[in-house]
């Protein structure tokens, strides 16, 4: 749900978004974008299921992550750093890196703010480039 005030500022209730199956035990659910009338970012949610990590990529734009529940690790720069619940992460464009769930059995959940409302995603391995928002599509 999404409440929409005079000023068009917007409150959203997670639980009754909507959220997209992105493969491999990732879910993302959408957040504040241009469907809201913003025009300077995106942000959103991804879960992950136990163990589930995703494929090194970059995007075209700064990043942070915000990790909100779970335990992860942040591949970066050929290092490895653990994360705890609110450690905040910074990526600039065009750096591959990737995050995975800590835990083979419990979920993570991350945060993302993307500088531009057409992030893109480039993967690593096979040099594809889409759209973020091409993530947020019933499969």
């Amino acid at each position: 749900m999404t409440i929409k005030t005079p000023s068009q500022a917007a409150l959203l209730k997670p639980e009754d978004l909507k959220t997209y199956e992105r493969g491999g035990g990732a879910r993302t659910t959408p957040l504040v974008g241009p469907s809201l009338g913003c025009n300077a970012f995106i942000t959103g949610y991804t879960s992950f299921g136990g163990g589930a990590e995703i494929a090194f990529h970059s995007h075209n734009c700064e990043e942070s992550v915000v990790l909100m529940e779970g335990e992860a690790i942040m591949d970066i720069d050929g290092l490895e750093f653990q994360l705890k619940p609110h450690d905040v992460t910074f990526i600039p464009p065009n750096v591959s890196h990737r995050f995975r769930n800590l835990s083979k059995t419990n979920p993570m959940k991350i945060m993302w703010i993307y500088a531009r409302t057409d992030a893109t995603r480039t993967l690593t391995e096979t040099g594809a480039t889409a759209p973020v928002s091409a993530e947020h599509v019933v499969k």
